[in-house]
């Protein structure tokens, strides 16, 4: 990697941490990060956990049978509030697959104050948007993260 190539974090046994900062545009007019961004935060996440596990977006989609994702369910709790200038690390942790679906955890940390967590429940699709199982570069990209 060169000195100019963006982190995509680090594995601290099976969780993925991501290091994120707040910025202005992240926030509302009181210096608060409005909630919906928490979302794109999850999903760095999420995509740099994979991207460290060898699976990459844009190889699932190119493979001879594409596969993309789509967030089925997601249920947030959010506890403080994060704000400008604020340092932050994304905690993810793959937990279980079933069938098209897996289960992650995701927990915004601020100096080891957790100030929202995410249960999330995505779906690998076909292009088309049908589910399907998981192929093989998934699976063995996620099988030594994955809780017993």
């Amino acid at each position: 990697m060169t000195p100019d190539a963006p982190s995509a974090g680090r594995f601290d046994g099976r969780s993925h941490l991501l290091p994120v900062r707040i910025y202005y545009e992240d926030t509302d007019f009181s210096g608060v990060v409005y909630h919906a961004n928490y979302l794109r935060y999850f999903e760095r996440g999420r995509s740099d956990f994979l991207r460290l596990a060898g699976v990459r977006h844009s190889e699932l989609a190119a493979g001879a049978e594409p596969l993309g994702f789509a967030v089925r369910r997601m249920s947030l709790d959010f506890l403080k509030p994060a704000r400008i200038d604020d340092a932050l690390v994304v905690r993810t942790e793959f937990q279980s697959m079933r069938g098209p679906l897996v289960f992650v955890s995701q927990v915004l940390q601020r100096g080891g104050e957790i100030l929202v967590t995410a249960a999330v429940e995505v779906c690998c699709i076909s292009l088309t948007g049908r589910p399907r199982k998981p192929p093989a570069l998934l699976l063995a990209g996620l099988k030594p993260f994955l809780g017993p």
